[in-house]
This record gives C-alpha cells, structure tokens and sequence, in this order.
C-alpha cells in the first residue's frame, strides 16, 4: 500500500530508531524465554509476545491509514456535521467550553492518552495469570476493529470539526490539531513522501479509532473483576476527550462504537464456533 502510495517509512530519525529498538527488543525477549522453565519466564513470553503482536498491529494500522488518505478525495464534514446536528450534539458548545478552562485542557490530554495505557494493563494481567487465550482473543478483536476501521476511512474523509467548525483565531489548540485537513490533501498530492515514525498524525476521523478501541478495552475487561471499574473509569474519560482532543464529531464516536461491536461479535462467535468444534471432535474421539 505505502509503494503503492509512493511513502516510504524515513529510516534516518529517532523514531524509526525507537521503534526499531523496541521491536528487537520484544523479538530478543521472544527467543530467549522461548523454551520458559519456570512460571516467570512463561509470563515474560505471553507478554513480550503479546505486546509485540500489539505493536505490530497498531505500527502498520497508522502507517496503512497514510496509504487510505492518499487515495480519498473530497470531505465528508458536510455530512458528519449534519448527523451530529440530528444528534443534537454541538461540538463548538464543548470546544469553547474547554478553550475557556486551562483544567480541561490539561486532563483532556492526559485522558486522550491513555489508549496506551489500556492494552499494556490488559496484556499484562493476562500474561500474569496466564490466560493465553484470553489474551489472544483481545488481539484478535483489536486487530479486526483495525481492518474494519482502515476499511471504512476511504467513505468518510474529513478534515475534522474544528477545520470545518471553527472560524478566526485558534484559542486553543488540541492534540490532533489540524493534521487532517493539513496532511490529507499534501498525501493526496504526493508532495508528502516520507513518514516519520517519531511523527505519526492521526488522519482517520470517521470511524473514531479512540472509540473503537476504548469500547474494546472496557469490553475486554468486563469479565475480569479487579480490571472492570478502573480500565471504565479510564477509557470513559479518554472517550469525554475525543470530541476536543481528537477533533472528532459525535457521528465519528457513533460510527467508532459500531465498529468495535461488530469486531467483537464476530470474534466472539468466531471463538465459540472454535470451541464447540473442539468439544465435538474430542466427543468423537471418546466415542471411538
């Protein structure tokens, strides 16, 4: 897709550098408890392997969304404005709301961040009680609401709310700040070639990705007692930020939460075929 696009990924700055160290670094993890001989070094395997299969998904899912922009055209904000207004969602009621209080701005950065801060505590708490499984139907399901994400993006292209919503100055800038309606049209024009990986801007705005992936965390944790309350508390902050620090329309949120439902449904029946077909082959073999 990226060859396709004409991008390559900048291998002279330091993010390739970190990557590529973190990325060697989880394969030499990988390898070296390959073979565990004891509890600990089995759950350094789950992890290291987990987090890597993680990283890995969300390195290529970024980089793929550069390849999607650079083959859309036009904006769909006319459209994402007109739902939120069906919806009687006002994001500039919110925007002026946080431009006008230092507070919220400072918690709703710290909150659009913790997408990373879910998966790291999930995966970790599966590889120290060893559910494997578990831990792989998370990754599983992850990687789904990418694909379908990265699938639907080419339909609705935006430049976001605040590009589309907002007029004269800028009182206060968000985290996403204006890289769609910026990097869109530049990838479109190829006169973007190179991707820094200590750079990577967030260009999809319908389905919200933050949406998407917040659900699948709170859903993932449900079952688990001591992770249910603390991983909500977390991603229902990050979701009250997304519409500010991701300059994302409600219908984007909207859109995100039926992407995860259906990557969750799909990978849990997947998982329950996979199961009874197992009980049945090993009810044949006692038969036999």
């Amino acid at each position: 897709m990226l060859l396709r696009s004409g991008l390559f990924v900048a291998p002279d700055n330091r993010g390739f550098a970190a990557a590529f160290v973190a990325v060697v670094s989880l394969i030499l993890l990988r390898v070296w408890v390959n073979q565990p001989l004891d509890r600990v070094q089995a759950r350094l395997r789950d992890f290291s392997e987990d987090v890597l299969a993680f990283l890995t998904i969300s390195l290529l899912g970024v980089l793929a969304s550069y390849s999607d922009a650079a083959a859309t055209s036009g904006f769909s904000d006319a459209t994402l404005a007109h739902y939120d207004a069906l919806l009687h969602f006002d994001w500039l009621v919110w925007y002026r709301a946080v431009a006008a209080h230092a507070a919220l701005q400072y918690l709703g950065e710290a909150a659009y961040f913790t997408i990373y801060v879910s998966p790291i505590v999930l995966i970790g708490y599966f590889a120290v009680t060893q559910q494997r499984a578990r831990s792989r139907q998370f990754l599983a399901t992850f990687w789904l609401g990418v694909v379908i994400t990265l699938a639907l993006f080419p339909l609705f292209p935006a430049e976001g709310p605040l590009a589309y919503l907002w007029h004269g100055q800028i009182p206060y800038m968000p985290t996403s700040a204006l890289y769609q309606e910026q990097l869109i049209p530049a990838l479109r024009l190829h006169r973007v070639t190179d991707i820094d990986l200590g750079a990577l801007r967030g260009l999809v705005c319908a389905p919200s990705f933050h949406t998407v992936s917040g659900v699948i965390f709170v859903a993932t944790a449900w079952p688990v007692r001591h992770l249910r309350w603390p991983i909500l508390a977390i991603n229902a902050a990050m979701l009250l930020a997304t519409p500010i620090e991701g300059t994302h329309y409600l219908s984007d949120m909207v859109a995100g939460l039926l992407v995860a439902l259906t990557a969750i449904t799909i990978v849990t029946l997947w998982q329950r075929a996979r199961v009874a077909k197992v009980r049945q082959d090993c009810g044949s073999l006692s038969a036999m």
